[in-house]
């Protein structure tokens, strides 16, 4: 991601107003947006409508997209304002991480780590849309109720030593005739796959806001915001006018 990108003006550029409202274009903002159509989504369906829950999931995730657009349209007067905002959503949205992660534990749903292979998976995909959130929440749900179907059958059928017979053959008696927990249909649920997908995004988003924050703070050291770009325009007229 370049540094423009982050809302840092390109080296030499001195223009008064620099470039900015380029936030369609960084990935924190790409990721925010995301976040905001899976957090709505998911409230919607797994989320009292009536609880305050609902509200507040749905508006940190709102505040977090909102204020990444907000910051990189005010950066073209205040990198001040732009980092505050920014500051601001990085701050949503891990609130936003804290009522998904309270989601899970209050109801005893399983929390993945990141090594989980559901979410390998999902990172892989590198989804950037809804659709393709959802249609990776149906892919693993399907493919765990494969696996469990499969691990319930609990034996295959092999040919007998008689023509026309069937011989069911059992578990090895020192296997676990019961589903694993890695593959059973509540570790799969809808549910548990879209919080833990939403984790996996809200992960990645705050660490990189973290960064753009840090690359905004840099360039506002070397650079300074609109007044000191209007003191050394004015003086550079000055001195042109005085030659």
């Amino acid at each position: 991601m370049s540094t423009e990108r982050h809302g840092q003006t390109r080296a030499g550029d001195d223009r008064l107003i620099p470039r900015h409202a380029g936030y369609r274009n960084t990935k924190t903002w790409q990721l925010a947006d995301l976040i905001y159509d899976v957090t709505v989504r998911f409230c919607d369906k797994f989320v009292d409508r009536r609880s305050r829950t609902h509200d507040q999931m749905v508006q940190a995730a709102r505040s977090g997209c909102q204020n990444l657009q907000e910051g990189s349209v005010d950066s073209a007067v205040s990198k001040k304002i732009e980092l505050k905002l920014t500051g601001i959503a990085k701050g949503s949205l891990q609130e936003l991480q804290r009522d998904y992660e309270k989601h899970l534990k209050h109801r005893d749903l399983p929390e993945w780590p990141p090594d989980h292979p559901a979410l390998k998976r999902f990172k892989s995909l590198r989804c950037a849309t809804l659709e393709q959130f959802r249609a990776w929440v149906a892919d693993e749900t399907r493919r765990a109720a494969q696996e469990t179907h499969t691990d319930r059958q609990g034996q295959t059928r092999t040919e007998g030593s008689h023509a026309g017979e069937s011989v069911r053959v059992g578990p090895c008696p020192s296997v676990s005739s019961s589903p694993s927990v890695s593959s059973s249909p509540s570790v799969f649920s809808p549910e548990i796959c879209a919080a833990n997908g939403a984790l996996s995004l809200l992960n990645l988003c705050v660490h990189l806001i973290g960064r753009q924050m840090d690359a905004q703070a840099g360039a506002f050291e070397r650079e300074g915001g609109f007044t000191e770009r209007l003191y050394r325009r004015r003086t550079q007229r000055r001195n042109q006018d005085g030659a």
